[in-house]
């Protein structure tokens, strides 16, 4: 056990660029894994731009520590949109596909499933006659 100063580690992770493919190595150095919590991982990220279309088998809990973002999620009969600016929290109900856009660089604290992600990039992700639909089952420590 252990406590995790979070405005350090804030001042410390570089803000991935998700305009361009990052390497690995560029998405590894963005994100702090600072342990487990029931059956979710906890994790602090620092992103700009947007990342493909996820959802997890439980819910996401969000809290912007910094910055902006907006939530799109994929919900019937039309998506749902909210923005979050820091001190935000937002919990993404489990099995809905989901994606955030950070115009400028954004900090969240998030709580994800342990069991990992689906991810999409096709437009819609739940259209598979999509090619781009196909979806990569990412395991602990995916991306979010």
């Amino acid at each position: 056990m252990e406590g995790h100063d979070i405005t350090a580690l804030r001042a410390s992770l570089p803000t991935l660029d998700l305009s361009r493919r990052p390497t690995r190595e560029e998405a590894m150095a963005a994100a702090a894994s600072l342990g487990s919590f029931n059956q979710c991982e906890l994790i602090v990220a620092r992103f700009s731009g947007q990342p493909p279309w996820e959802r997890h088998p439980d819910d996401e809990l969000l809290h912007v520590l910094d910055g902006a973002v907006t939530i799109t999620l994929l919900t019937e009969p039309d998506p749902t949109v909210v923005s979050l600016g820091a001190g935000s929290l937002f919990v993404v109900p489990a099995g809905v596909w989901h994606r955030s856009l950070a115009a400028e660089s954004v900090t969240l604290l998030a709580a994800t499933s342990a069991e990992g992600n689906e991810s999409s990039f096709a437009d819609d992700p739940r259209d598979v006659s999509d090619p781009g639909a196909i979806k990569e089952r990412e395991g602990k420590g995916g991306d979010d």
